[in-house]
């Protein structure tokens, strides 16, 4: 990051506006109180605090963010939520923050945790539930290591722990629809968050 922000740069305005239209959350509204951080569970682990991560958000610093640990290393457990005065959903703009880094390649920090998260909703979407033999191949395959796991895994099979076919589960259909509402739901309200602030700029 620069030694010098200059607010008024329209593009550095995208990037808060980009994540409050996917959040549905005003990130505008933080006034930098501290009580995400000081009850945040995982932040002695983060590079970043959540509240300064809020700030960055407010003053367009897409790639301190994007690339931060934190947003990986966000348990999600809603504490911050809950504490926040200006009753933003923080938690909610973490998983926002995932999902841009994951597009944009920005999961070098923390990749095993990015493509664990990538392959687990992957891995829900297609089946109804998570089948552990194909999730914990599937991630192992893409950071590289195939057999990482291979013995630990046969271990488990032995001892009934872990199961050779994925369960059946019913309605998979409905939850493909389900699926597929909830994509067209947040393309709608992103769309509608963008027209309000279009109107009060």
């Amino acid at each position: 990051m620069s030694d010098i922000v200059r607010l008024t740069d329209s593009k550095l305005k995208e990037f808060i506006m980009e994540v409050e239209r996917l959040s549905g959350q005003k990130v505008s509204q933080c006034y930098q109180c501290g009580k995400c951080s000081a009850g945040c569970p995982m932040a002695f682990a983060m590079d970043i605090d959540p509240a300064r991560i809020m700030r960055l958000i407010q003053i367009g610093q897409r790639e301190d963010v994007l690339r931060s640990r934190t947003i990986w290393i966000c348990a999600a457990c809603q504490t911050c939520t809950t504490r926040c005065p200006q009753e933003v959903e923080i938690a909610h703009v973490m998983d926002v923050l995932r999902s841009m880094a994951l597009k944009a390649g920005y999961t070098e920090t923390e990749r095993e945790i990015a493509e664990a998260l990538s392959q687990f909703v992957e891995n829900i979407e297609r089946r109804g539930r998570i089948f552990e033999p194909e999730l914990a191949m599937r991630v192992n395959i893409a950071l590289g290591r195939p057999f990482k796991d291979f013995g630990k895994g046969i271990r488990l099979f032995m001892r009934g722990k872990l199961p050779m076919l994925p369960e059946k589960v019913r309605g998979l259909k409905e939850l493909k629809n389900i699926w597929e509402t909830v994509r067209k739901l947040e393309l709608s309200e992103g769309e509608r968050y963008e027209s309000e602030g279009t109107k009060h700029n």
